[in-house]
């Protein structure tokens, strides 16, 4: 996918501490990467599936407030961003994203209700508002400080673990965590909290469906900006839709009731939903809640 540079002026990022974090899950959201702690706990260490991704489903909450300090705050995006290529894929992709969200909130007349989300690269692990965050857990999005946070490693992890290599993978992934603050500052988070805390056995299934629609919002950026796709950035698309769904993960030894991300056709769905239609509206249609 081919994006434009990012003009340091305009997109909010800052460098987080490097090990600064104490491991563990942040309270607040659980990340696209988090799911990778299932599949090592699973598959490396013996540890029970079920059990795994039931503890995973459960990290949700305000955690412990701590702010995260960028290493030198006087620091500029443009030094942060030329860090590696990752880095700068990262900061093109937010520049991308906010552009693409902040219009279609002034199509819809909600211009007043958009605001930018930060993007935090850090390395190893950082202090969150929504408590420790480990580069272990992959990106993650948390609503505490309406921070996207990436330690731009998962995406070596990405590729040589689950397969899903290519610039559009990497994007796509980058705008499935925007699409939790776009679920953040339209309230639809709150609304799924609210169910999931009215209807605790049906959990796991409101945080499968908070989760597809945060992929379909990524289709729906990557629909929005059809002139900056290139050949093949659709199946690296699919493939890592494919590769990161839960059934995939624990090779299909964990019931569906237990699964916190969605299977792999749900995902790769979801993603193709918003990237055929470019509409989010669509994507609303997969939580109904509001």
């Amino acid at each position: 996918m081919k994006l434009n540079p990012f003009d340091p002026s305009k997109i909010k990022v800052r460098r987080g501490g490097r090990g600064g974090g104490r491991g563990g899950m942040p309270g607040g959201k659980l990340g696209i990467g988090g799911i990778v702690v299932v599949l090592i706990g699973v598959f490396v260490f013996g540890m029970d599936p079920a059990q795994m991704l039931g503890t995973v489903g459960q990290m949700q909450g305000s955690g412990q407030q701590q702010q995260g300090a960028p290493a030198n705050p006087n620091e500029g995006a443009a030094t942060i961003c030329d860090d590696s290529q990752y880095a700068m894929e990262a900061c093109n992709a937010l520049a991308s994203l906010d552009q693409t969200w902040k219009a279609r909130f002034a199509e819809e007349g909600l211009g007043d209700r958009f605001v930018q989300p930060t993007l935090e690269l850090y390395e190893g692990g950082t202090r969150t508002a929504c408590g420790a965050g480990s580069a272990s857990m992959g990106p993650f999005y948390c609503p505490g400080d309406q921070t996207i946070y990436i330690d731009t490693s998962f995406y070596d992890t990405l590729q040589r673990q689950l397969g899903a290599g290519g610039d559009f993978a990497r994007y796509y992934v980058m705008a499935h965590e925007y699409g939790h603050h776009i679920q953040t500052i339209t309230g639809i988070s709150d609304q799924i909290r609210s169910a999931q805390q009215s209807d605790p056995a049906n959990a796991n299934r409101y945080q499968v469906l908070m989760e597809l629609q945060a992929d379909c919002y990524a289709g729906v950026w990557a629909g929005r900006n059809r002139n900056a796709i290139e050949p093949g950035d659709f199946e690296e698309g699919m493939t890592a839709a494919s590769a990161i769904g839960d059934d995939a993960l624990t090779g299909g030894r964990v019931s569906e009731d237990n699964f916190t991300h969605g299977t792999s056709q749900q995902r790769m769905e979801a993603l193709r939903l918003g990237l055929t239609t470019g509409d989010d509206r669509r994507c609303d249609e997969i939580v109904q809640v509001r």
